[in-house]
């Protein structure tokens, strides 16, 4: 599939194009910002796009008034078209989220039950107690999403729900040619739901790709031929930058090895989980990890681990924002991009990746492991790629059973001869591609 040879662009909309928060119900054409930023992200590598809620919402984008528009905040449906015209015009697949576990206080069916309530057509469409009260005061009770009423659950066994969201879903495909969906929450999601919407997308558009949000739980619950082609991989999210704020690659190393190890128990192996190393709901990697020397190793990890790496947009020039200051300061609009020496080996990462083909279907294996140091295998059947990242501020020389004499770095172009040993600079990663 298309995807597990991508690497993804993340943009938050509303955030990225400077919309207010309320929605205010005025019309702005902000989306089309986006083709300014075309030429930047092919430069940095990236070929797929996952765009955050741009629906119709109350707020921030969770919280759906309409599944078949574009926010007014963000423009029309006309002007999104031009931009996902011109995105696959350049090469570029396009990822929209879709947030079918729950709904805003404004969607159409909400507010109907509000004003009608028992006499309401939509009053199955959600989770609804007549002789209770909710925090608003509206006179009944219905079910929010974790406790959040702002975002109303939607009943996802009621057909009238399905049917309306998969009505919205076809019109995304046959007036966008959308190339798939993120699905938030999916872990809240009926598998029923999950199984049918897999058997619709793949009725509709050959290798439309399905990827769920999954903070915890075994991904292969939903990972699997019936259902998702990919989740969000938060435990290796979490691993990536505590092992190198704790200085102990050990950390992620376990958690790469238990889900994609050699071993029979292996969990995930020949998945291809989401890896990131921050995006809208998590502080930038740039507040996050300890030294700036860091930055990109963990690039080079997540890009070198099995899995579809996906970059938060701004991060990678070196943005910085704290999730302790609310999600807003996570999803700031920047006037312009940057170009860095971050970015600027962010954009060889990619290359890399993309045109490897160990590194987006091999096998994984850990060969060398240190508090300070890692090298890992990534083989296929025809290409073997040795991941080696050296966090330490000193000179690491490497022994170890290459099991090939010579070797091409896939990030620098560099030969690399394994008989006088693997010398790996101050903090410094390689993509060794060895020579048979």
């Amino acid at each position: 599939m298309w995807a597990y040879e991508s690497v993804f662009y993340q943009i938050y909309p509303l955030g990225f194009c400077g919309a207010p928060f309320e929605n205010d119900g005025k019309l702005e054409h902000r989306i089309l910002k986006v083709e300014e930023w075309i030429p930047h992200i092919k430069k940095l590598g990236c070929n797929a796009i996952y765009f955050s809620p741009l629906f119709e919402s109350d707020t921030h984008g969770y919280n759906t008034r309409d599944y078949q528009k574009l926010d007014c905040r963000l423009g029309t449906n006309e002007d999104f078209k031009q931009v996902v015209d011109q995105l696959h015009n350049e090469g570029i697949k396009v990822v929209l989220d879709g947030v079918f576990n729950h709904v805003g206080r404004g969607f159409f069916g909400f507010t109907d039950v509000l004003n009608r309530r028992e006499a309401s057509e939509y009053k199955d469409w959600f989770h609804i107690n007549f002789g209770g009260n909710s925090c608003y005061n509206d006179g009944l009770y219905y079910e929010g999403w974790e406790g959040n009423y702002d975002l109303v659950k939607l009943n996802l066994r009621h057909e009238p729900v399905v049917q309306y969201l998969f009505e919205s879903i076809d019109m995304w495909i046959r007036e966008f040619d959308i190339d798939g969906l993120r699905l938030d929450v999916a872990y809240c999601l009926d598998h029923d739901f999950v199984r049918r919407l897999r058997q619709f997308t793949d009725s509709k558009k050959k290798d439309f790709f399905l990827v769920g949000e999954m903070l915890h739980g075994d991904y292969k619950v939903l990972v699997n031929d019936e259902m998702l082609h990919s989740a969000t991989n938060y435990e290796c999210y979490k691993g990536l930058h505590s092992s190198f704020n704790s200085m102990n690659m050990f950390e992620i190393i376990h958690s790469l090895s238990r889900q994609f190890g050699p071993e029979y128990w292996t969990l995930y192996k020949g998945k291809h989980l989401l890896s990131f190393v921050d995006n809208h709901d998590v502080s930038r990697i740039a507040s996050v990890i300890q030294r700036w020397e860091h930055l990109p190793l963990i690039y080079a990890l997540c890009f070198g681990m099995p899995g579809i790496p996906c970059v938060y947009y701004g991060s990678e020039w070196g943005v910085t924002g704290d999730k302790h200051n609310g999600d807003p300061s996570l999803r700031l609009s920047y006037e312009k991009t940057e170009w860095n020496q971050l970015t600027d080996f962010i954009s060889k990462l990619s290359e890399a990746k993309k045109n490897s083909k160990a590194l987006n279907y091999g096998d994984f294996r850990s060969v060398l492991l240190t508090n300070k140091q890692c090298i890992f295998e990534r083989k296929t059947e025809g290409e073997r790629v040795l991941v080696a990242i050296n966090a330490d501020g000193e000179d690491y020389y490497a022994h170890f059973n290459a099991e090939c004499g010579k070797a091409v770095d896939l990030i620098t172009g560099n030969e690399h001869d394994f008989g006088g040993g693997s010398k790996l600079p101050p903090y410094s990663a390689r993509f060794w591609k060895c020579e048979r």
